[in-house]
């Protein structure tokens, strides 16, 4: 089932579109307000978000960057409700990251048919990782190194995958703990780099000097295979 956060004040809207989105099997889940809109979103984690721009709250255009600046969110498709019917809306709206721009009042059958159209263009993500000599089997959730299995827990895996499906970005600990153990806030962000010292040990050929999970001062972490340097002479 796809999953839909709907973040619209228009209260009979709202409700309309409950109705209908459900009914044509998607799970929906939304606000009335744009505060908690971004914490809903990576709670929930959708496949697609409808956004109103003007909330009694806050501005929808401001919660849209926010969500295209969130590790986790910045690819989920976001469609924009709104009244603003300008071309220079339009613009600024396609601009910040919208997928795609409704203008309201918009027959529910069409809207559906935008979702349907954002759903047939995601690409289907690689089953397989490859860097480094590593590779990530998405599927079996298996990891191997250089061809030999490697044994990882669920957490290490769920890291190293995360890791490896964005290489070169660099996440903070906070970034880290959302995406991978989720909203357990019994977890602190210190055990990220007890897991990420764990997953070195088990991937990195010199865990004290890593070619592949790197820690970026004052930041985090990222991952990004370096060619080792050809010896001199």
């Amino acid at each position: 089932m796809k999953k839909i956060v709907l973040i619209e004040d228009d209260s009979d809207l709202f409700s309309l579109l409950k109705y209908n989105l459900e009914k044509e099997g998607f799970g929906l889940t939304g606000l009335q307000t744009g505060k908690g809109a971004i914490d809903l979103c990576r709670q929930v984690r959708p496949d697609l978000i409808l956004l109103d721009i003007m909330l009694p709250d806050s501005d929808g255009l401001d919660i849209c960057k926010g969500i295209r600046k969130d590790p986790e969110l910045s690819s989920v498709p976001v469609i924009f409700l709104t009244a603003r019917a300008s071309e220079t809306d339009r613009i600024v709206g396609l601009e910040l990251g919208a997928n795609d721009y409704v203008v309201k009042p918009f027959f529910v059958r069409e809207l559906i048919a935008r979702i349907k159209l954002q759903f047939r263009n995601q690409a289907m993500p690689v089953r397989v990782l490859e860097a480094g000599g590593l590779q990530l089997d998405r599927t079996s959730c298996q990891v191997r190194l250089n061809g030999s299995p490697l044994s990882l827990t669920a957490t290490e895996f769920r890291l190293l995958e995360f890791l490896m499906s964005r290489p070169g970005v660099v996440f903070s600990r906070e970034q880290l703990l959302n995406a991978v153990w989720g909203q357990d806030r019994a977890i602190t962000d210190r055990a990220v780099d007890v897991y990420v010292l764990r997953l070195r040990q088990k991937v990195e050929s010199d865990p004290a000097n890593p070619a592949l999970i790197h820690s970026v001062r004052g930041f985090g972490y990222t991952f990004e295979p370096r060619r080792e340097r050809a010896a001199a002479g």
